[in-house]
Parts: C-alpha cells; structure tokens; sequence
C-alpha cells in the first residue's frame, strides 16, 4: 500500500509546484484585463485541432480558448504568437479545474496547460518546435546563400548524400561541411542550426542540427555527429534526417 500512497503524494506535489510556478510567472509581468468570453466545459479533450476564439498573454504564458467544432476548450501554454481565428493543435495536457490566474484577474472553470501549441494557419503561423518553447521558427528561410565553393569534407559525405544514403548510415558517425542557412539558439536547451552545401534539391538540401555550438547565417562549419533519421518532436513535426548533439566546428 505504501507504493501507491506515494505515487499519490508525489503526483499531488507535481500539480501544486505547476499551479505556483505558473502563478510566480504571470505575476513577473503586467496582464492586460481579461476580455469577456465563453466557459468551457469539463472533461479530458485529448489532442484537438480548431480555431482560437480567445487569447491573452499573461506573464510567460498565453492562454487560448479553442473551438474545435463541438466544444470549447482552454488550453495554457509558454507564451507564443497566435491570434483570433488561427487555426491551432492543441496536445493532450494536465487538466487544473477552478485555475485562479492572479495576474488576469479570472478564474478559468477548466485550464489545460500542455508543453506548447501548434500554430497551423492563420496570421501566426510558426514552427510547432519553437512555438513550443516560446521562440521564433525554426524553418530554413530563403537565404541567399554562396555554396558553390564548398568542399566535401575528407572521408565525409555531401548533405545530399546523407539523405540519400539514410537507411543505411543511421546510427552512424558522419562529417559534413556546409553553411549555415539558419540558427537558431536555445531552443530545447540545444541551438538549432541548418546547413546547406549546394547539393540536393527542395527536401533534400537542407541539414538540421542540434549543438551547444553557437554561429551566425553564412559561417562555414564542420558538422560530426551521429545521424539520426525519422526524428519526431510532436505537434506532427519530423525530420527525415537530422544530426543531434552534433560537434561544429566554425571555419
């Protein structure tokens, strides 16, 4: 009996640290007056998708209230740019009845706060992994980058070849050099890099790295790492082939 005695203690605990950190937070900064809008009923949703009705931000947090159809959910999440009428996902998260929002003012009958929201269209379109986090996308954009010098790394592959070859190198220790198209830092505790070399076409030319390393758009690096293939973060975001953790070096 004692086994399931503390797994109750300490799920209990879990849920009061989230309700006090999540109020420590808000009250970090100045929420603007809740706008009027419906309550939603009780009951798990699980993993929705539908339009946002109702937003605020409120300290580190932004709260949405979702209409996927059939019901109205409010879902709570790091803060992130969204806005009336965009089209969201929503994952399943922990449900908080009676949440008292001290920074707003308001007490929600039902609040899920769940890791992040998906942005899928509308006026905020982001990157479902940064949106997760708060942060900018995480998509290469278009760069003009000049890759038409770059050399194949000694006894490494071109980016092309690491997608073409994925099946058989996954696990595998690689090198590759490329520029960087786009960083992006602290997301996940890791900074987000992705390399081109001019080889590949749309799909297949574009590398994505995770590292402690930090660069700037158009630096030349040496990429070593494991390669990873089929990566899924959630939110429906994967990765056909991406180096994680990988070594770079800026040239």
């Amino acid at each position: 009996m004692k086994r399931p005695l503390l797994s109750i203690a300490v799920g209990m605990a879990a849920m009061a640290l989230v309700i006090c950190r999540t109020n420590a937070e808000e009250s970090a900064a100045q929420a603007p007056a809740p706008p009027a809008g419906a309550v939603p009923g009780a009951g798990s949703p699980g993993r929705i998708t539908g339009k946002v009705v109702e937003t605020m931000n409120a300290g580190t947090y932004t709260y949405v209230q979702v209409d996927d159809g059939s019901k109205k959910i409010w879902a709570a999440a790091p803060r992130f740019d969204v806005a009336v009428g965009d089209e969201v996902v929503v994952p399943e998260g922990a449900p908080m009845p009676n949440f008292e929002s001290k920074t707003l003012g308001r007490t929600f009958d039902l609040v899920y706060f769940v890791p992040g929201v998906q942005v899928t269209s509308g006026r905020a379109v982001k990157d479902p992994v940064a949106a997760a986090h708060g942060a900018g996308a995480m998509t290469a954009p278009a760069v003009a980058l000049d890759v038409s010098n770059i050399k194949k790394a000694d006894g490494g592959h071109t980016v092309a070849e690491l997608f073409a070859n994925k099946t058989t190198m996954v696990g595998k220790e690689v090198v590759v050099r490329g520029k960087v198209a786009k960083f992006t830092a602290d997301i996940m505790g890791k900074n987000w890099i992705h390399v081109q070399d001019g080889t590949g076409s749309a799909g297949t030319n574009d590398l994505t790295v995770t590292t402690n390393t930090s660069t700037a758009v158009g630096s030349t690096v040496l990429v070593r790492g494991k390669l990873g293939t089929d990566k899924d973060f959630g939110f429906g975001y994967k990765y056909d082939v991406i180096i994680e953790d990988a070594a770079v070096t800026v040239e």
